[in-house]
């Protein structure tokens, strides 16, 4: 397995992980009143930075980060493009989430923004990552 096949794995894996978000933690939560929702979705974020999700979505963008610049500096090939492409887009997602979500969560658990505020942006963003991630898996993968 190539370097950039084991990013498009991670890729996959960390994308999945945003679909499954939209599609079941945050349709349960929007059913619970604000102040319950708040609370929840601060005690899952808190879950979350943990070792095994870190490193998954660290490592990730490392292998990301060494496949494009690899990809830049290695004769041309026909898979430049679509490793390069697929890299670059799991790398986007990654910058959405320390960019958008990540400010987000941080500002519901310091209670600066409620729940409707919050989860608006931060759904759009997550679905970005999510798109993101998935593209940049099968570019990688195929690659």
């Amino acid at each position: 397995m190539t370097l950039g096949e084991i990013a498009g794995v991670g890729s996959a894996i960390v994308g999945g992980f945003y679909v499954a978000f939209s599609l079941t933690v945050m349709p349960a939560l929007r059913r619970r009143p604000d102040r319950e929702a708040e609370a929840a979705m601060v005690s899952i974020n808190q879950q979350a930075i943990r070792l095994p999700f870190m490193v998954l979505f660290f490592g990730t963008a490392l292998l990301c980060a060494v496949t494009f610049v690899q990809q830049l500096v290695s004769p041309p090939t026909e898979d430049l493009f679509t490793s390069t492409l697929g890299a670059a887009c799991y790398l986007a997602g990654w910058l959405a989430t320390m960019a958008i979500n990540v400010p987000l969560n941080g500002r519901l658990a310091r209670s600066d923004i409620g729940w409707a505020g919050f989860e608006q942006s931060w759904s759009r963003a997550n679905l970005a990552r999510a798109v993101l991630s998935a593209v940049g898996a099968v570019l990688l993968i195929l690659g």
